[in-house]
């Protein structure tokens, strides 16, 4: 008799094979899932670490939180050794954080140097350089970047790259195509050298913008744009206070301009279906449905639920409906109704009760 060889007949390894693929596609969406879930881990922990810090510092700087704290009229030493001066405090802030920036990374003279932060609001997007001042002389410091956030992680890298032709940096190519952010003003050298330190956690504007109550000067947004603000010359910035705020649990304090974790591509943090990670003023954070926020406002218009279009800047995660997307959407936790008076989540009449405010229905209709 004829003995039978030990080895796979062809169909037998098509089946072995097919059984190894079918494993293969089960296995890799949860293990895919597993890693989203524990860079979604870290990033909440680099929150909590820069409200830990948040907390460390209004404890050594009478109650206050972070912000820039130059003011006008007063004379500051600058790393180069020169003494400079300003007529307004926002001219103050700006020379502040090229000051911070100078010392920490040495760059003072040559093609690199620091420039100045002039003509801008550096609490727009760089209110966290103050906290980081005071937390470490690192900079960029890792944990201001989500391990969601590819680009910034890049620029941390590679400081210099502004320095590169068609560098990945925002209009590293020039002024962006059709459907992005248009504003000449992300061109030139002191905006696009800043980028590697940069965070993908923003300050809410109430942290150190007035609560715009009762007529008092404020900044606010404007329609063109998400990214930029207006505001009468003079506004005093900074110097508010954690004891200023009406509800701290439901007041959130920093979020992620993007939800990266839901949505590989990036969710806008307005997108009602979208999820990013909070931190609030009482220290706490989490991930909360920005549908389940309460409306927001632009102080300059109080009694309307402000809408506006989500306009990416260039590398910025594109919108749902693609370019030229003209949806418009709640800006909620980042433009609370009544500043630090107000609340985001937990009760749409609690803040304006508390701050003597009558009820007023919030609507925020969106697509």
């Amino acid at each position: 008799m004829e003995r039978r060889k030990n080895a796979f007949t062809l169909i037998e390894l098509l089946v072995v094979i097919a059984i190894i693929a079918l494993l293969i596609g089960i296995l890799l969406p949860a293990l895919g899932q597993a890693q989203r879930s524990a860079k979604n881990v870290l990033s909440q922990s680099n929150m909590r670490s820069l409200n830990t810090g948040a907390a460390n510092y209004a404890s050594d700087n009478k109650d206050r939180i972070f912000s820039y704290t130059w003011k006008a009229g007063e004379a500051y030493l600058m790393p180069d050794g020169r003494t400079k001066t300003h007529t307004t405090d926002t001219a103050a802030a700006g020379r502040q954080n090229q000051e911070i920036l100078q010392r920490v990374t040495g760059r003072v003279a040559g093609i690199t140097k620091i420039r100045n932060f002039a003509g801008r609001l550096p609490h727009r997007r760089y209110s966290h350089l103050v906290l980081l001042d005071f937390l470490t002389d690192v900079q960029p410091e890792p944990s201001a970047a989500s391990p969601f956030d590819r680009n910034l992680i890049n620029w941390q890298e590679n400081t210099l790259e502004y320095l590169e032709d068609g560098n990945s940096l925002p209009y590293g190519n020039g002024q962006a195509e059709p459907g992005y952010d248009q504003d000449g003003n992300w061109l030139p050298t002191y905006i696009t050298q800043r980028w590697p330190f940069a965070s993908t956690y923003q300050m809410v504007p109430a942290a150190w913008n007035t609560d715009g109550i009762a007529g008092a000067p404020t900044y606010a947004p404007i329609d063109t744009t998400p990214h930029l603000f207006t505001g009468p010359m003079g506004v005093k910035l900074g110097n508010r206070k954690v004891t200023q705020v009406a509800h701290a649990s439901g007041k959130v304090m920093m979020f992620e301009e993007f939800d990266r974790f839901t949505d590989k591509r990036g969710l806008y943090f307005a997108y009602p279906e979208a999820k990013p990670n909070l931190a609030f003023f009482d220290g706490s954070v989490r991930s909360e449905l920005t549908a389940d926020a309460n409306a927001g406002w632009n102080p300059n218009t109080p009694n309307v639920d402000w809408l506006q279009t989500y306009v990416p800047l260039d590398t910025f995660p594109i919108p749902k409906g693609g370019l030229n997307d003209p949806s418009q959407y709640c800006q909620r936790f980042r433009w609370t109704r009544h500043g630090l008076q107000g609340i985001d989540f937990g009760g749409s009449d609690v803040g304006r009760l508390s701050a003597g405010l009558p009820r007023e229905p919030l609507t925020c209709f969106e697509p």
